[in-house]
């Protein structure tokens, strides 16, 4: 599932290439054709995420309200004034970025030659939900979880029952997380994928923050000490900071990396498989301490850590957790 990083780079996206432009709106598929009806034709006044929840603003009051959920992603073409990521969201190849590199010389995502008229988006292929069309470009919508115009109260309800988002990371949201944290006894890791606790983070995150932390996963919140709750959350902000800026989730910093001394600028990205410290390493040494990591499950979810680097007790001050 696309975590909360890929979600604010799609509003990104959106509000560069589609606010201030009157859309025609459409569902190819027909699942959504009585929405698209209520937005076709109105301006797109803005794009705004909250965790994996994005809302595209119209001009009359409506939002089209998209979760992606597993299996949705976007995609985009259009003229040669249309630059971005051609896709984001889901499925998506381990080590995939969803833009080019700012300083590279690529060129913009299924763009149509600049000597070339552009002739608008191509026949559509596939179930694709909702279809957004400008002068200049396109978007399509397939395999979203939830895709719904929707009225301003009823977006606003949609995020009253959401956690405070990392990157939105507004004034008392780090005290919003500590306070929910101290108040329950599910593991920190159960915690970290409740979306009403903290928005975005998503299973990568999860498994990649316990073990920066050097927390266990298992450990309840309410044993978690408020100094180790705020180093969690501003670990949080920074890692998912980092991924909206790479279009990747990496945790590791360059020294991890093969070839990269300390002093590499992280505009040199590692390898897939140097960019985790434990997501998706089961039974590889831990990068540390040498342990295999561990592989379990927990809620249902596959869950990676370093039995030795994040078992209780050991490192028990650094990780900043209670003394029994």
């Amino acid at each position: 599932m696309p975590e909360g990083h890929s979600v604010h780079r799609l509003a990104r996206q959106f509000g560069d290439v589609f606010a201030g432009e009157r859309l025609t709106v459409s569902s190819p598929q027909g699942r959504f054709a009585p929405g698209a009806a209520l937005l076709d034709g109105h301006v797109m006044t803005a794009a705004t995420a909250h965790g994996k929840h994005l809302f595209l603003k119209f001009e009359h009051g409506l939002d089209l309200h998209v979760h992606l959920g597993l299996y949705g992603a976007w995609n985009f073409g259009g003229d040669a004034s249309f630059r971005g990521a051609s896709s984001i969201g889901a499925p998506r190849k381990v080590g995939e970025r969803e833009v080019y590199d700012d300083d590279s010389a690529a060129e913009p995502a299924d763009v149509v030659a600049a000597s070339s008229a552009y002739a608008g988006p191509p026949a559509p292929v596939g179930a694709v939900r909702v279809r957004l069309v400008s002068r200049h470009g396109w978007a399509d919508l397939r395999g979203a979880t939830t895709c719904e115009a929707i009225t301003e109260p009823e977006a606003a309800a949609v995020l009253a029952r959401l956690g405070p988002d990392p990157l939105r990371n507004r004034s008392g949201d780090r005290d919003a997380f500590t306070a929910t944290v101290a108040g329950k006894r599910t593991p920190l890791a159960g915690l970290l994928m409740d979306q009403k606790v903290i928005a975005g983070v998503g299973n990568v995150y999860r498994a990649e923050l316990l073990f920066r932390q050097r927390l266990n996963p298992w450990l309840p919140g309410a044993e978690l000490s408020v100094d180790a709750a705020r180093r969690l959350w501003d670990d949080t902000v920074a890692m998912m900071s980092d991924g909206v800026r790479d279009g990747r989730i990496i945790t590791t910093p360059p020294r991890y990396w093969n070839g990269a001394g300390a002093g590499a600028s992280r505009r040199v990205l590692p390898e897939p498989d140097e960019a985790h410290f434990v997501y998706r390493r089961h039974g590889l040494d831990c990068r540390d301490c040498g342990t295999p990591v561990a592989l379990t499950e927990l809620g249902a979810r596959k869950l990676y850590w370093c039995p030795q680097c994040q078992q209780a007790g050991a490192g028990i001050n650094e990780a900043g957790m209670k003394q029994a």
